[in-house]
């Protein structure tokens, strides 16, 4: 289950460090994280940070500079 999160921050994220958020189920590490992601939407992605808040799993993908996650936070409908 990968859900993205739309918030301000979220928002800001995407336009000023090429980062999205996502909730993702908590038994996943980040490689796999990261392994799904790049499959579903054919991006590459630099880096995954992950944290647990209110007992959900948030992770924040930092993608490569080839892909802009202003397209892709477009093309999922959060912007």
């Amino acid at each position: 289950m990968i859900k993205p999160i739309t918030t301000e921050k979220a928002v800001k994220l995407i336009e000023t460090e090429n980062t999205l958020i996502f909730e993702v189920d908590r038994r996943k590490n980040k490689n796999e994280i990261k392994k799904e992601i790049e499959n579903m939407f054919n991006i590459k992605i630099d880096s995954v940070n992950t944290m647990i808040k209110k007992n959900k799993k948030i992770a924040y993908v930092k993608l490569n500079k080839v892909n802009a996650a202003i397209d892709l936070a477009t093309k999922l409908g959060m912007i």
